[in-house]
């Protein structure tokens, strides 16, 4: 699933000032619409094994998202042309 966040999505001008860049909570969000999209509707809440960001998004980036499913949810990882920024492993609570 690709995404791009505007430059004038809400969350951005608190996070950070001058030199906006996207909060992990919109990123993350992301990946859960891309699991609900590819897996439909969860019967439970998600939980978030492990995340890690490596590298920030910036407003008007083009990201993707890939979901692998595993034994227990999902992995995920987000990238930014050929960069990762964000991946980790998300299971149904």
């Amino acid at each position: 699933m690709k995404f791009r966040i505007a430059a004038d999505h809400p969350a951005l001008p608190g996070h950070f000032p001058g030199k906006p860049i996207v909060p992990g909570v919109v990123i993350l969000d992301h990946v859960q619409q891309a699991i609900v999209r590819e897996h439909g509707a969860l019967a439970a809440p998600m939980r978030l094994a492990q995340v890690k960001f490596v590298q920030p998004l910036l407003p008007e980036q083009d990201a993707e998202i890939a979901i692998e499913t595993a034994t227990r949810g999902w992995k995920f990882r987000v990238r930014c042309g050929d960069a990762v920024i964000a991946s980790g492993d998300i299971a149904a609570a």
